[in-house]
């Protein structure tokens, strides 16, 4: 067993659900075992008690009570079946990097990085296929939405784990995001500085959710919001209908890109859930579809990450193909990848 620990909840895990933050931690533990601590009081939050379902918010002090050593790998959420042979394949498939330390996957779009409401497919649930010579399946350590596609880093061991931790917390990573977005962004370079503060839903359970864009000098007075800053830069364009652009998250708030982008008046290509499901984009950054032969689902890939390794210390650059779907509207567009500028802010860092 492990003694009682102070974790501090990272800038990443911001607005994730405390059990989910624990498994991503501590994956050996059952959901039911979650819910017992938390109802014994156990586990604590500020020093108060909270529900499984409570959101965490970055800066907070979590005291985890001990919790039992990593044992048999465990089994993604959902009717407890052994995972697929096929879905093993693919995970594995998916690896772009391999050391003792880490691995670095380039996730498909459309599969969720973790578990949770109607969510049985995800992709902590498939890293027990990422295993190979170790004995505990490697733990996330930041995650992508569902319909994001590109690189997800796995901590193989603890130490890693921690060290990557800090890393994304001191923002001494560089993740770069590609996208298709709806017209064309002017000036071709810059930076969105909108504060954000999440909106509830109008369904059940408060189903549809989602950030709204606020004012800089707003967020000090808005409850909830907080700071978010993207910088931008346009590599190519379609007339007016649609641009590729690199976009890089200063901050690491929940929908951020999507959020940003469609308040500029140039959503992401495909993001029915900001940019609305209008099919035809007619001209600068009407609707989030631009109808033909263009894919109706999301156009945002997480590029590359550039960090230091966790154990190390060495300089990585890690790269991820673009998905199938954003592949085609490359083709289409005759866009050319292999000219596209590694970081194309580095001049004016």
């Amino acid at each position: 067993m492990s003694g009682v620990q102070k974790i501090e909840v990272q800038e990443d895990s911001d607005d994730v659900r405390v059990d989910r933050w624990l498994h991503r931690l501590f994956p050996q533990v059952t959901q039911g075992r979650i819910e017992k601590i938390c109802r014994k009081g156990d586990l604590r939050v500020d020093g108060g008690r909270v529900k499984a379902s409570t959101r965490l918010r970055s800066g907070q002090i979590v005291r985890v009570p001990p919790m039992p050593e990593d044992v048999a790998p465990v089994r993604p959420a959902g009717a407890g079946k052994a995972l697929s042979e096929e879905d093993a394949a693919l995970i594995r498939s998916c690896v772009i990097y391999r050391d003792d330390d880490i691995i670095v996957i380039n996730k498909p779009a459309g599969i969720a990085t973790q578990g949770g409401s109607k969510q049985e497919r995800h992709i902590d649930g498939m890293a027990e296929a990422l295993m190979f010579d170790l004995d505990t399946k490697p733990k996330l350590v930041h995650r992508l939405d569902k319909d994001t596609s590109g690189v997800l880093l796995l901590a193989r061991h603890g130490k890693a784990a921690a060290e990557l931790a800090k890393a994304f917390k001191s923002r001494d990573t560089r993740k770069i995001y590609w996208a298709v977005v709806a017209g064309s962004p002017h000036p071709k370079m810059g930076t969105i500085k909108f504060g954000l503060v999440k909106g509830l839903g109008h369904g059940p359970n408060q189903a549809g959710e989602k950030m709204h864009c606020i004012h800089p000098d707003a967020v000090a007075d808005t409850p909830g919001a907080k700071h978010a800053t993207t910088d931008y830069s346009v590599l190519e364009e379609v007339g007016k209908r649609a641009a590729w652009v690199a976009l890089v998250p200063i901050t690491g708030r929940t929908h951020q890109l999507r959020a940003h982008m469609a308040e500029l008046g140039h959503p992401i290509v495909g993001d029915g859930k900001y940019g609305t499901n209008r099919q035809f984009n007619e001209g600068d950054g009407w609707g989030a579809q631009l109808g033909g032969d263009i894919s109706r689902k999301l156009h945002l890939h997480a590029r590359s990450i550039t960090l230091d390794h966790p154990i190390t210390g060495a300089r990585l650059h890690l790269t991820a193909p673009l998905p199938p779907h954003m592949e085609k509207t490359w083709d289409i567009f005759n866009w050319q990848v292999k000219y596209a500028p590694v970081d194309p802010f580095e001049a004016v860092r």
